[in-house]
């Protein structure tokens, strides 16, 4: 297996299938509704809502990166504010993730492995690093989502 396809395997595991660890983003995501969503169960900490729309934002900026272009994530880009709190509204928004993760994915597949050690603008790393990265941020933010969802059951305690 090439490493670009070992890679956006390891993409996939995290993301939505078999992850090594336990359960994936959207396995973990699969049960939340609009209201666990928007909760803030830990003061200062950021919602489920607002992790998704954060996660969704850098699987978009990431395809731009590897294309070259320099992108940064800065205030509501990086974290955009949660408006709409109705169910159909989180229902968008998990539809959103799910397509910014199928672009990032097939962007991945599409690599060149040579390309793998191109450096990211404005970076000091390459393509390869930041790849894994984004594994690791979906994995970060899975384990918050699993405690912020523990904090909202005893929430209602």
């Amino acid at each position: 297996m090439s490493e670009v396809k070992r890679i956006a395997d390891q993409m996939q595991r995290a993301f939505e299938r078999e992850a090594w660890h336990g359960p994936s983003l959207l396995e973990l995501l699969g049960d939340v509704d609009a209201p666990t969503a928007a909760a803030h169960p830990v003061n200062e900490v950021h919602s489920i809502w607002e992790i998704v729309y954060h996660l969704t934002a850098w699987k978009r900026a990431i395809p731009v990166r590897m294309r070259g272009e320099a992108i940064e994530l800065r205030g509501e880009q990086d974290w955009p504010p949660v408006e709409d709190v109705g169910e159909s509204a989180w229902q968008a928004t998990l539809d959103n993730l799910k397509t910014a993760h199928r672009g990032l994915h097939e962007a991945t597949l599409a690599l060149p492995e040579a390309r793998l050690s191109d450096p990211v603008p404005n970076r000091p790393h390459n393509i390869w690093f930041m790849l894994h990265g984004m594994v690791q941020h979906d994995l970060y933010h899975a384990g918050q989502i699993a405690l912020l969802k523990k904090a909202s059951s005893l929430e209602r305690w």
